[in-house]
This record gives C-alpha cells, structure tokens and sequence, in this order.
C-alpha cells in the first residue's frame, strides 16, 4: 500500500461498509503516518506518551468513522484527528513543558542586584519628613512591617497608622518630583 489519498479512501470505504481486512490493511498503513505527526506535533511530551496519543487517535479513529464522508478525501480528516487528539494532550498536561534547568543555567539571567543606593537615598528623603511619618514609613517601607505593626509601636490606632502612612507616602512623592518643603 503505498499511503495515497486514494488507496487509503479506497480502503476506509470498504471498512466502513464491513470489510474487516480491509479496515486492517487501512490501520497498518496510517499508524506510522499518524505516528510521525504526533511525534512532530507533541515534541515536549515522552516517548511513552506520545505513544498513548497514537492510541488515542486510533481509538478516535475507529469510533468516529462512520463521520466520514466518503467522497471526500481520507487524509484531511485523519489529520485533522490526530491534531485535536495532541491538543487535548497538551489542554490535559496543562501545556506544562517540563524541562531540566540544568540544561538552561548557564543562559539564564542572574536575578536583579538590589541598588545600593537605593537604601540610602531613601533614608535621606526619609529624614526630610517629620519624625513620626518618618518612623511609621521606614518600618512599613524599609523593615518590612504591617501598617498595623507600625503604628502600635508608635502608639497609633490601625485606622491612624493607615492615614499617617498615606500621608508620609504622598509627602514622599512630592519631595522627590521637586515640590519639597
């Protein structure tokens, strides 16, 4: 069988009106086709899975064929098959491709250096503030605290810590876009 539209027509038409060799001549000859479609189309999957989309397609095939219209060419429909049986493959993995990194470690960008500067410019314009807002903004801004943690140690209600907290923030702003005191 040589794997042309016709032949393969031929041999879905004589299936499907109950020729049993007929259908399994047409098995062989599209199972290596189909496989060499999933092979290219679910690169990212293994070896053993791929496989199981094969069968997938197969089964699909096997139920479905009577939607098959008979004046129409076989090979469109058999791929068309295979492509939506790799898509629910990858739709069911969640298109998760998982690779090694070790593979990528050595192209992979190193993680952003923090400024140093940052800090220290920040404590200058900290230290225009008055000092409560300039407490209650380093500990929320710099250590890291909860507006809540902040302003019970500066003896603030959590309702107040948040106004003061805004208010710092907004009196920051003004200060490094030039509009300072």
């Amino acid at each position: 069988m040589t794997g042309s539209d016709e032949d393969w027509s031929a041999l879905m038409r004589a299936a499907n009106a109950g020729d049993t060799r007929a259908y399994a001549r047409l098995l062989h000859a599209i199972t290596p086709v189909l496989r060499g479609i999933v092979r290219a189309k679910a690169r990212g999957f293994p070896p053993e899975a791929q496989e199981d989309i094969v069968q997938e397609v197969l089964l699909a095939i096997h139920l479905k064929r009577h939607t098959w219209r008979s004046e129409s060419p076989v090979k469109p429909w058999l791929y068309a098959i295979a492509r939506y049986k790799v898509i629910d493959a990858f739709r069911a993995r969640g298109a998760r491709i998982q690779l090694p990194i070790e593979d990528f470690a050595e192209s992979l960008p190193a993680e952003p250096a923090a400024d140093p500067t940052e800090r220290s410019d920040a404590l200058k314009l900290l230290g225009q503030l008055d000092p409560r807002s300039a407490e209650l903004l380093q500990a929320v801004g710099l250590d890291g605290a909860d507006a809540r943690e902040a302003g019970a140690r500066l003896g603030m209600s959590p309702g107040a810590a948040r106004v003061a907290l805004h208010r710092g923030l907004k009196r920051l702003a003004e200060l490094r876009n030039g509009r300072g005191l």
